[in-house]
């Protein structure tokens, strides 16, 4: 299902759609103050119900009434179909979790929707929470539209009527405040478009979405006004030097691609880059994965989606002070003839000698060589990359956090602050000399992995070997990236992770920027120190 939002003042009571959606805050029930009067007929309804203890404001609990069995008083206020009543799990006093159980709430009722297929309904919403209006209703939106997702799938026989196609005109009451809660509304829509797309991407086998699918897509966002695609392919990245990323393709007959999409605003503004790992299929290489599971290795190319998408929303957002580059570094790791071999030393971009002791560690020798590559190119203030790097992060961290690791303080701290703003929560892990020693190679400048003790810190250890000076933060979504926990608005199957909160990082320091802030923040930094 599909939902188009739109924000208008008419009245509740006048609404003659499938579903009137009413959230409710748990403390307050039906004296919720949701910005309209609902007349006496539903409040004392929900008041009954919850007398009764049937309203409990459990996460799952979810109450359907019917305004026609509501006659007996020979009043007829209502005229949706149905009115669908949820009462929040909790209210909480921080807002970043409040805004996280209003996406939950938001999950649920688009799965109710779906179940009914509903074409049109209207959504009240308590604005007396510990959250400002406009962000509750951005958290809303985002769980009902994450939360109706399907992946069309491949089928020999064409559902016409099947629930990817349907669509749901939401409407979302906004009182006198209309006007100003429509940027939230189109905030959350674009960010929430970008996680279906990245989905999208990820949820497609690995025979369909290849290497030369990113190509294409960059292409296709370079076509447009306000973006910029170049598109190195094998004989570009023989000449760029970009060895890396075409060693770990070499298994494959399907070549290896760089995308670039650049979004420009002025000058004079600072550059952000982007770094998303796109291995659109990863067999380990020589050194075999077992069997199971790994059909789930097509989602190995999470974090280039996750660019790609981001990139694509920039325009939609209108993002302002800010410059940002997308690089997606794709290939397919195989064991053909002329595949990778352990043993064998690779010359990243600039000159640094890797030996490869591990085939099945090859994100971060395609990632050195992108962050090399696109910091000599286009010189940014900071540059962040994600990627499913190392299992030691599942095991680690699980599947609820992402791992972050970084050499700056302050970027680190708004990556974790845009994390929980966005229910993609993140933990730093630190940095240190002493696991950079654990890549010393005998014949070469370093090993691209050690043993497995801090696996996920001494991958990033690598990475921060072609970063230099530059600002540079690492997201880890491995335990995050798929099938990672059950939330409302996360179906199984690629999650989206990274999306939102790479755009909620975006927003604030463009924002900060236009404000006349610096256009550096990130200029105090500790080097190596990770706290």
């Amino acid at each position: 299902m599909m939902f188009a939002f739109e924000v208008d003042d008419a009245a509740p009571r006048d609404f003659a759609g499938a579903a009137l959606v009413v959230v409710l805050s748990r403390e307050k029930g039906a004296r919720s103050d949701l910005g309209c009067d609902l007349g006496k007929t539903l409040p004392a309804a929900i008041a009954h119900v919850a007398a009764c203890g049937d309203l409990l404001g459990r996460p799952d609990q979810l109450l359907w009434l019917y305004p026609a069995l509501m006659n007996w008083r020979r009043e007829t206020p209502y005229q949706a179909g149905r009115i669908l009543v949820a009462a929040l799990a909790g209210d909480d006093a921080d807002p970043d979790l409040l805004a996280e159980r209003l996406r939950l709430c938001g999950g649920l009722i688009a799965a109710q929707l779906k179940q009914i297929q509903a074409r049109e309904a209207l959504l009240l919403w308590p604005r007396d929470l510990n959250l400002q209006p406009a962000g509750a209703l951005r958290a809303l939106v985002e769980g009902l539209a994450l939360g109706s997702y399907t992946f069309a799938g491949y089928r020999s026989v064409a559902d016409k009527d099947g629930e990817a196609r349907q669509s749901c005109r939401f409407r979302l009451y906004g009182g006198d405040g209309a006007q100003d809660l429509q940027a939230a509304v189109h905030e959350a829509s674009v960010a929430a478009s970008a996680v279906v797309r990245a989905r999208d991407m990820a949820n497609t086998p690995a025979n369909y979405w290849t290497p030369a699918e990113f190509a294409a897509t960059a292409a296709r966002l370079g076509r447009g006004k306000k973006l910029k695609a170049t598109v190195l392919d094998k004989d570009e990245l023989e000449k760029q030097g970009l060895n890396a990323i075409l060693a770990v393709g070499s298994g494959s007959a399907r070549s290896p691609t760089l995308s670039v999409v650049e979004y420009h605003t002025r000058k004079k503004d600072p550059t952000l880059m982007l770094v998303g790992k796109g291995l659109t299929f990863d067999s380990g290489g020589l050194c075999l994965k077992p069997p199971a599971g790994m059909d789930e290795m097509k989602y190995d190319m999470c974090g280039g989606a996750a660019v790609m998408a981001v990139m694509q929303a920039l325009p939609e957002l209108g993002l302002s002070g800010l410059n940002v580059v997308g690089l997606v570094p794709a290939a397919e790791n195989l064991s053909g003839s002329a595949a990778l071999k352990p043993g064998d030393v690779l010359q990243h971009f600039g000159g640094r000698y890797s030996e490869v002791v591990n085939t099945d560690a090859e994100g971060r020798l395609v990632l050195a060589d992108a962050i090399a590559y696109g910091i000599a190119t286009f010189r940014p203030q900071a540059v962040i990359d994600v990627a499913t790097l190392t299992g030691a992060a599942v095991v680690g961290l699980g599947h609820h956090y992402s791992g972050l690791l970084s050499n700056n303080d302050e970027l680190a701290s708004r990556l974790v602050a845009a994390g929980r703003v966005t229910g993609e929560p993140v933990w730093r892990l630190p940095l240190g000399a002493e696991y950079r020693r654990q890549l010393d190679s005998t014949v070469a400048d370093l090993k691209n992995a050690a043993d497995r003790s801090g696996g996920t810190i001494t991958a990033a250890c690598y990475l921060q070997e072609f970063v230099g000076e530059t600002p540079w933060a690492h997201l880890d979504i491995a335990g995050t990236a798929w099938n990672f926990t059950e939330k409302s608005y996360v179906p199984k199957g690629a999650s989206g992770v990274g999306v939102r909160t790479l755009l909620r990082f975006l927003l604030d320091w463009g924002k900060n920027v236009e404000a006349g802030c610096p256009q550096n923040p990130l200029a105090k930094r500790d080097g190596r120190r990770n706290l």
